[in-house]
Formats: C-alpha cells, structure tokens, sequence
C-alpha cells in the first residue's frame, strides 16, 4: 500500500512526459474527479503506456490546499494498462473546446511517485498468455515463416500472418505464431450490429478511425480445419476460437463454423473450441453446442438493455436473444463468460450492480471478463445521452461485492483452456 497518492503527470505535447509534484493525481468515474484509495495503486505493469490527452487538463488535488484543480502546465496523461489487469479510475480531466476525439483505447488514471509509475488497477487473471515479456518477435518471424510455407493457400493463415501478427502485433495471432495456447479464428466479414466504438469498421464521418482493417472475405470450412486441427493437436493449454475483434459478427457465419467444429472433432478431441460473439443467434448457438462448441463469450457493455442497444445498435436481434445465448450454452454444460467492457462510473452503478447480478443468475453465469473499455470517455457518455450515471459503489467493491455473492463465477481476462474448465482452474498458469 502506498504511503501518499502519487503526483499528477503532464505532457508537452512532443511526447515528453513530467511530473507536477506541488498536484496529486486524482481519478475519474462517470464524469467526475475523485481522490483516489492508496490501496487501489499498483506499479504500472510491464507492457503498460503513457498517452498524452490532447486538449485536456489534468485534474488534480493541490498538495499544499487540499482544493481540487486544473494543472495547466501541460495536456493530461492517461495509462493502457496490459491485459489481464482491470483499471478501477479513468483518468481525469477537463476537455478544451477544440479537444479531438481520443482514439479506441482505453484511458487508465496514472501517477508517479519514487521513481515509479502508479495505475489505479488489480490483476484481475493469473495466466500469462499475453504477457509482454513472453513474445519473441523472433520466435514470432520464424514461426510466421515456417507456417505459411505450411499452409501456401490458406487465406486465413496469410491474413492472421500478415495482417494480425506482423501489423498489428496481435498477441492472439503472434501466440499461434508461437505454436502455443489460444489460436483465433477469424470468421465473418459482416457484422449485425453497429457498436459505436468498434475496432474494425468506423463511419467515414466518424471522427474516431477504427484501429485494424477488418477481414474482406468468407473462410471456408476447410481452410478453417487445416490449420487449427495441428494447433489443437499440438499446442500447450489449447484452444480454438471464432470470432476476434479484427472481423464481424461470427454467427453470421454459423454454418460455415458448425461444418468445421464437426470436422475438427473428427480429427482431435483435443482441446476447446471457443466463440466470441455478441450472442445475438441463440438458434445459432444451440445448432453450434450440438455440433460440439465448448465455450461462448458474449461481448457486453451493460447487463442493462437501455444502454446496450444504444450502444450496439443491433439489426434483427434484442438484448434477450444475447441472454438466451448464454442459457443454451449452459443447457449443454458449456462454460459461459462475458467480455464485461469496465467503465468506471457505468459498470458499477446500483442499478448495474443489480442487473448484472439478475444476469449471473438468470444465465448460470461461468465467468466475467473484465475488460477495460476501449474508447474516449467523453464521447462515450454523450453518445449514449448519459449526464448522471447515478449512484457507484467503485469498481473494486463491484468486484468484491459479486465474488462474495457468487464465489463460483470465476473472473478473468481471458478464455479459459479445457484443462482449466475441467480441473483447478488457477493452478495451471499460477506465476
């Protein structure tokens, strides 16, 4: 536990970051500026950044007064904090009029204290599957090279290759690079809902830029097996997955995914064969379960129906049809999680609080993944119309609040490994 609340940071706008020691940082939730808990800090983790905020001010606690104010000597700082960790505070500020919008990222209240970087976070996922320390760009290069030489005509291992692994550096892409643990399985070129903050296809008039190409065509079956049959056979902890943030919606594609699952597990038992999805086709789903499909993540940004469709706009399909996917998954004995999207100030409201414990309960809820939400908070809240959240409880006594309710809900960052459904689940990727 920290002795004091780190100092406020401030950048000059060339990408030279300084601390203001006469400030404390202070962070944010919904859209107000708070002090922040000394035990809510940990060391900024390794494969954590610093982003400038252009045409933001840091907000701050004056060290000498104890009032709140405005550290003008520079644009606001923020964090990305790595996966596997969960942010508790935005970062705080207040936004100039001409302020652009802040690309899809996620905007993690930061401060400096000893010669050390503080982020208000928890660890919230003990494996380490994409951990910074782990990839070798090396090991990536040859593996890249030995496997599409492997598979010369495979477009999906030529699009995971070029665009996923050597362009964006997808630590999914680069782990199957690696011949290790999670292999993506990107799917669907088209998409049944229109979320305002996707990563793969942004409106020209938007003012944000999605932040990767979305996949142009329709993989067949067989170019899905050939590939991820080896993985399956060979890799440590293994699993397959549909559905990844550089794609569409992979339900779209269900038939295509049913054929495969049924020839994958003709081939290998092996392993888990997972989708992520915005769990909009139960009908899907269930046709998916019954051709072998071990696990589903649904993507959410509020267990509440009023936020979620403004949020994903979806075309023909409602915040039920999502709820029912997760039941059917369930009804075969599945494993369930969902890609809980954390807005501080959002996610941990009473009324959210209430409608995801009615979720946990109402689906049989395996696991929560809590996800840092990617996208400019500003523009978020006003998108969404909202001025007062109401009422927070803050994200760690959110956390610790359903884990005390429901102590077999697992929570994580990832999709779990069969080995880790079936046995003890934190044994396997303890540190």
């Amino acid at each position: 536990m920290l002795k004091q609340t780190p100092y406020i940071l401030f950048s000059d706008g060339k990408g030279n970051i300084f601390e203001d020691t006469s400030m404390h940082v202070t962070g944010r939730s919904g859209w107000d500026a708070y002090p922040i808990d000394p035990e809510e800090w940990i060391e900024l983790p390794d494969g954590g950044n610093l982003y400038e905020l252009p045409g933001r001010r840091g907000i701050g606690i004056d060290a000498a007064s104890g009032e709140m104010a405005l550290c003008d000597k520079g644009w606001a700082v923020a964090a990305f904090i790595p996966p596997a960790h969960t942010g508790f505070y935005l970062a705080a500020y207040e936004t100039m009029p001409d302020a652009p919008t802040l690309p899809l990222f996620c905007y993690t209240a930061v401060g400096w204290l000893d010669g050390k970087f503080y982020v208000p976070a928890t660890r919230i996922e003990a494996d380490i599957r994409q951990e910074c320390a782990g990839f070798d760009a090396k090991q990536v290069k040859q593996g890249v090279k030995q496997l599409t030489a492997a598979y010369p005509h495979n477009r999906l291992v030529q699009h995971l290759a070029e665009n996923c692994a050597l362009t964006y550096e997808c630590p999914a892409a680069r782990n199957y690079f690696m011949g290790r643990w999670e292999c993506p399985i990107p799917s669907s070129p088209a998409c049944n809902a229109n979320c305002v903050g996707c990563i793969s296809f942004q409106p020209e008039e938007e003012s944000i830029v999605s932040t990767q190409d979305r996949l142009r065509f329709k993989p067949t079956a067989a170019e899905i097996v050939e590939y991820t049959v080896p993985h399956l056979e060979t890799a440590p902890f293994p699993i397959v997955s549909f559905g990844q943030g550089c794609e569409g919606e992979p339900l779209l594609m269900w038939e295509t995914i049913r054929e495969s699952i049924i020839e994958i597990r003709k081939h290998t038992p092996k392993g888990s064969i997972n989708i992520n999805t915005n769990g909009s086709k139960p009908d899907a789903v269930r046709a998916l379960c019954e051709a072998g499909l071990n696990s589903i993540r649904v993507s959410l940004n509020s267990a509440q129906e009023k936020y979620y469709t403004p949020y994903y706009r979806p075309n023909n399909y409602t915040f039920d049809d999502i709820v029912e996917s997760l039941k059917v998954v369930r009804e075969f004995n599945g494993w369930s999680s969902i890609n809980y999207f954390v807005f501080p100030g959002m996610t941990d409201t009473e009324e959210e609080y209430e409608a995801l414990r009615k979720l946990i309960k109402e689906t049989k809820l395996n696991m929560i993944q809590w996800r840092n939400f990617n996208i400019d908070p500003d523009w978020y809240l006003g998108r969404l119309g909202i001025t007062d959240p109401g009422q927070c409880m803050g994200i760690k006594q959110l956390q610790e609040a359903i884990h005390e309710e429901f102590p077999d809900v697992k929570f994580g960052y990832f999709n779990p490994p069969m080995e880790r459904i079936k046995g003890d689940y934190m044994a396997d990727f303890a540190h």
